[in-house]
């Protein structure tokens, strides 16, 4: 059901009823893209079936699903058609057309090609888990996630989100557990990282079906490159990729964690699959950041800087401290 996830810590303040989230989302379901559309987004029900809710309660998760659909018009294409008119132009006038011209001939182009583009079709997956504070989005890259969190920010009335961070940032932890082969307590190193220096040539070492446990590993991380991916195995249940940046991607349940599980009902799959996925990630989350020193406390980093004695006068080119955020994590149930 998920194959990455971004976790973001949700505002104590927000506290809205399943009917309140469904309310709001219906403002703006999905809609195929019109003719002349390059992209059209919005949500659909998490279930697959037409006119069902659009927010899933599943053993007090709450799963939602935004649909996007694209116009694939390639580059290449574009740009033909904008030279074809640009040289007929130039034959019927004698001159060539200017760059403001060309620009205006590409976006003319652009329209006169988009009806005849196919569409594409991709869903994002948000979960989120109240009792805990948590929201999760099923994302393969930050950008996109960052989209949907402004998605959702602004439909939502009152929620607010920051992106969990860590005591220990993930490289500097990574690079502990290959060097000394103890990963946190419950994890199991697998046999696939990728390895990048931070000098200016930025190369990059890459691990596959690979024993990790080697001299020349630790060698390449005594060299100065850090660890921006590393997958892991969570309690023999949970195999999943971890990067440098705290996203967990390449999400896989083992088979144990499907036992018993035998439903041909399509409703009822559905039910399983999510309670299984939220039952199992709801554990591996928190034992992970633990694994990393812990989720960072805003509100003590906050407060240990209101405490600093103040100083009468500070040179105008020496630095400022930082501030920190205000959010304040929930402790995990």
């Amino acid at each position: 059901m998920f194959k990455n996830l971004m976790v973001y810590r949700v505002g104590q303040e927000w506290q809205p009823t399943v009917e309140q989230i469904e309310d709001s989302l219906a403002k703006t379901t999905f809609v195929e893209t019109g003719a002349t559309q390059q992209q059209s987004m919005g949500w659909a029900p998490p279930r697959g079936i037409e006119h069902a809710p659009l927010i899933e309660d599943i053993g007090g998760h709450w799963l939602l699903k935004l649909m996007i659909e694209q116009r694939v018009l390639p580059s290449s294409v574009v740009k033909r058609r904008t030279d074809e008119m640009a040289e007929r132009i130039e034959a019927e006038t004698g001159r060539k057309p200017g760059k403001k011209q060309t620009k205006d001939l590409k976006e003319q182009a652009t329209l006169e090609l988009l009806p005849m583009a196919f569409t594409k079709q991709s869903a994002i997956r948000v979960w989120i888990a109240p009792a805990q504070r948590l929201l999760m989005i099923d994302a393969g890259s930050a950008s996109r996630a960052e989209e949907v969190v402004t998605l959702l920010i602004k439909e939502l009335p009152g929620l607010n989100l920051h992106l969990i961070q860590t005591a220990e940032a993930p490289a500097t932890c990574m690079a502990a557990w290959l060097m000394d082969g103890v990963p946190p307590e419950g994890f199991t190193i697998d046999r696939e990282c990728e390895l990048k220096s931070v000098d200016e040539m930025k190369s990059v070492v890459r691990y596959a079906r690979h024993s990790l446990d080697i001299e020349e590993v630790r060698q390449h991380l005594s060299g100065g490159k850090s660890p921006t991916r590393l997958a892991m195995t969570w309690r023999d249940r949970v195999s999943f990729m971890l990067t440098d940046t705290l996203q967990i991607k390449k999400i896989s349940f083992l088979d144990v964690v499907f036992e018993g599980r035998d439903s041909s009902d399509k409703d009822e799959a559905f039910d399983a699959d999510a309670a299984i996925a939220t039952g199992e990630l709801c554990k591996l989350i928190p034992d992970l950041i633990d694994g990393l020193g812990g989720e960072h406390d805003f509100l003590a980093a906050g407060a240990a800087l209101a405490e600093l004695p103040a100083v009468a006068t500070r040179p105008a080119n020496e630095a400022q401290p930082a501030t920190a955020g205000s959010a304040e994590p929930a402790p995990w149930d």
